[in-house]
């Protein structure tokens, strides 16, 4: 496991250095719109997936770059670590550095969760359902994880906590885009009384061909159903409109302009954290920029010349 990575830059975070708690696409979800693949382990058991104490020498070396936040997220869900309410008081004691955590909120019904994130300076849950039948076909939960428990869960966190907690909605066109759909939501959302709405919608290549991005005006349109203060945190002005690409994505297309590699070669290449060497990738890939090719049981990207 990469645990940390960063400071990368952030929309809502400035600069952020990530502390990834659990293996790859560990989750309690399978999101349809995930930029990072189908969930390969879903699971709602809470184990100590590394050793906390194991990353405090990085740790500390890490927050010399004076990063904005540190993020407790990464490839899956942070909060199925056991021992994510030791990390936050570990960083706690050795930086006055703010503390957030990225959670699909699934895990907060229960009172471990809640007492653990309690520490966190912010918390960001997600809710992009507002009834059972939406819910199983976003988020696609494990079985043990209702729509109602999940959304009391996010309730009975937020009127105990005393840090921000920003909730996250992610709209899919066609799926919770409607004004029903979203009054269904923004309802939700008003019981849980959070510090503040982001809706959010598909930028990067999603797990699933259905999950199609809402357009700006579609955002603008719902936003007003929302309990103020609500904001579109939506990327639509970036790279993957205009045809231009990010300073991230043109260091990678030169690099594969010299060789092929793979997404450890370019991981390691440009010191970048693997998920976002696979966000790049995914991207790039799908605008036709460079092209896969398999060698035996190993995948190398290139650089298109045919384009």
């Amino acid at each position: 496991m990469n645990i940390l990575f960063g400071p990368v830059p952030s929309r809502r975070l400035g600069r952020s250095l990530g502390i990834d708690l659990v293996p790859f696409k560990t989750c309690t979800y399978d999101c349809i719109y995930c930029q990072l693949g189908r969930t390969t382990q879903k699971t709602d058991e809470r184990r100590e997936w590394m050793d906390v104490g194991d990353i405090e020498g990085e740790l500390r070396e890490k927050i010399k770059l004076d990063p904005d936040y540190i993020t407790l997220g990464g490839s899956g869900e942070p909060t199925l670590h056991s021992g994510i309410g030791e990390l936050i008081d570990l960083i706690q004691g050795i930086t006055d550095i703010p503390v957030a955590v990225l959670t699909n909120g699934s895990l907060l019904w229960r009172e471990d969760v809640r007492r653990d994130l309690m520490r966190a300076d912010l918390v960001i849950p997600s809710l992009d359902a507002g009834d059972q039948d939406v819910f199983e076909h976003i988020n696609r939960p494990v079985t043990s994880i209702s729509y109602q428990k999940m959304v009391q869960g996010i309730a009975s966190f937020t009127d105990m906590f005393s840090g921000e907690c920003w909730l996250e909605v992610f709209i899919i066109e066609g799926m919770n885009s409607t004004i029903e759909a979203a009054k269904k939501i923004a309802d939700a959302a008003r019981d849980i009384q959070p510090t503040k709405v982001q809706l959010n919608t598909v930028s990067r290549p999603p797990a699933e061909l259905s999950a199609i991005r809402a357009s700006m005006g579609h955002l603008q349109d719902i936003a007003h159903l929302f309990p103020p203060p609500t904001e579109i945190i939506a990327d639509h002005s970036s790279a993957h409109d205009t045809g231009e690409h990010t300073a991230a994505e043109e260091s990678i297309v030169e690099l594969l302009k010299r060789r092929p590699c793979t997404i450890d070669d370019v991981s390691r290449g440009l010191e970048i954290h693997r998920n976002e060497a696979i966000k790049h990738i995914n991207t790039l890939t799908k605008r036709g920029v460079i092209s896969s090719m398999r060698r035996d049981d190993t995948v190398y990207y290139r650089f298109d010349y045919d384009r």
